[in-house]
């Protein structure tokens, strides 16, 4: 009995002692620089009226899971009135889609979230309007309607050769740009699609207008922020300077009624065109860490990542240093990442190990953390979330029916919390780790320049007397390297990853992190 009491003593003392190591455990936020934002997505989160549609006092319900999964913000995709499930095309920007709720219930959300330390983030879509707008309704009356210079308008014969022009980029496979509202000789542009014609940002009205909404929702309502959608097709493609000129203007007038304001932009191409935007859109979602992340598991190549993300690092730090890297590993546009990484769970929790120890202001898309499933078309990437097995789940939507994302598939949250190994518990911990530890979140990259096996991404993460020397191995076979001198007992490890006999022995897919 006394022998096994002083194993438990023991035990309970090395607990304390690595943890000591982490230069003080305390939980901190790192928002925006570096800090965890959660994304959601409200008609799928939670319903609290039993109509089927998840809503904004659901969310505030749950606003403990965000706080307990260890988030600093959420991101919520659009929740202005609209005539369709997504929201991408507004109606009225000063209102609150009824389906989610009333102007007071969202300003209530955001005041127990700020209680909580949770800042809000709000999708802002001024790149284009719903053909439903009032102000679209007006534009399509006549041409010298006060509203027609609102849009961008063409006479039939002056935009003949572009007609049927195909126009296929990363983020639109639209084929069609000029669109017919039915009268047969006026044609509106609309980028994405018919049903979202882009707004003429070359009228002095039309940019009033957008600063004046976004003063409403900073001043008014109390955000902290816009996500700013499709942010690089404000005007054409053929003139980006304007587009740099605008976001700059647009961040200057946020600025004076919200000197923090945080702005986070949606310009999806390599380094070299999202670079300009970073006076105007400090944050800018990093698109190349998503796709180079699944390239690198597909050709079990570890130091793919590791340099790609250097690579970008240094080539915006050479431009300045005002700029936040909005990493992400899934999002509301792409695949389930589960389902991105052939459904290996090894695989699965592996990847936010990286994503977490990577520099970044890293996002988490909602029901990743359990795991949820989801392929295209995007309505099936947005299923609800499972928070019960359905018998006791009363705040699960139903507004579609999932055909991923079903008790056969996913354990629920309520499930998982009470499993060690749980997606959940895994992501929790995770998280934690990074915000207990500043080099994770805060820290310098450097790579790890000495000979290794190419299933190996290794690499350093430094933060002022804090070292951290961090390896994961991307393959299905066990890997073993040198441990680095001068590193004490892992500070983390995943897989059973462990120092043994002056090697680092790394199991498939397993992560470990060593301090200096």
């Amino acid at each position: 009995m006394k022998k096994n009491l002083l194993l438990l003593i023991l035990s309970v003392l090395i607990l304390f002692s690595s943890c000591d190591s982490n230069l003080g455990t305390e939980v901190e936020n790192h928002w925006p620089q570096a800090g965890v934002t959660y994304e959601i997505f409200i008609q799928s989160f939670y319903d609290s009226d039993g109509d089927g549609i998840g809503d904004i006092n659901g969310v505030t319900k749950k606003l403990y899971h965000v706080k307990e999964l260890g988030a600093d913000a959420i991101w919520f995709m659009p929740i202005m009135p609209s005539p369709s499930y997504h929201k991408y095309d507004v109606t009225d920007y000063k209102e609150i889609h009824p389906d989610y709720g009333t102007m007071d219930d969202f300003k209530n959300l955001i005041k127990e979230a700020h209680k909580n330390d949770i800042k809000i983030v709000i999708d802002m879509i001024i790149n284009h309007t719903s053909t439903e707008h009032p102000w679209f309704q007006e534009s399509q009356k006549s041409r010298d309607n006060p509203y027609r210079d609102y849009y961008v308008w063409a006479q039939k014969d002056t935009i003949a050769d572009f007609l049927n022009k195909k126009t296929i980029t990363l983020d639109s496979d639209n084929i069609r740009q000029w669109h017919d509202p039915g009268q047969g000789e006026d044609f509106y542009y609309g980028f994405f699609y018919g049903g979202m014609p882009d707004l003429n940002f070359d009228n002095p009205k039309v940019r009033e207008e957008i600063y004046d909404i976004g003063r409403f929702w900073l001043e008014e309502v109390g955000v902290d922020g816009f996500r700013l959608d499709a942010a690089k097709h404000i005007f054409p493609d053929d003139r980006p300077e304007d587009n740099h000129a605008f976001w700059k203007e647009f961040r200057e007038e946020m600025s004076k009624v919200k000197p923090d304001v945080y702005l986070v932009g949606e310009v999806y191409d390599m380094k070299e065109i999202v670079a300009p935007y970073l006076p105007g859109l400090p944050a800018l979602f990093n698109f190349d860490f998503h796709y180079t992340l699944l390239e690198a598991y597909e050709k079990v190549d570890g130091m793919l990542l590791a340099r790609k993300q250097k690579e970008i690092l240094d080539f915006y730090n050479a431009i300045t240093d005002d700029f936040i890297d909005a990493t992400f590993s899934s999002n509301h546009d792409q695949p389930r990442l589960l389902n991105s990484l052939d459904q290996n769970p090894k695989k699965y929790k592996q990847a936010i190990n990286i994503l977490m120890s990577m520099p970044g202001a890293p996002y988490l898309y909602y029901g990743e953390e359990i795991g949820m499933l989801g392929k295209k078309p995007d309505e099936n990437i947005r299923e609800p979330f499972v928070w019960d097995i359905k018998a006791n789940d009363k705040g699960r939507t139903t507004w579609i029916e999932p055909e991923y994302s079903i008790d056969d598939t996913v354990t629920p949250l309520a499930i998982q919390k009470s499993m060690s190994t749980s997606y959940f518990n895994h992501y929790k911990e995770i998280i934690r780790l990074r915000n207990t530890n500043r080099a994770l979140a805060l820290g310098d990259l450097e790579l790890y320049e000495e000979s290794i096996p190419k299933e190996l991404m290794a690499y350093y993460r430094t933060h002022d007397k804090q070292v951290l020397f961090v390896v994961h191995n991307l393959s299905d076979q066990e890997v073993k390297i040198a441990a680095p001198e001068d590193y004490s007992w892992p500070i983390y490890s995943y897989g059973m990853a462990e120092i043994q006999e002056g090697q680092l022995r790394l199991p498939a897919y397993s992560s470990i992190i060593l301090e200096k």
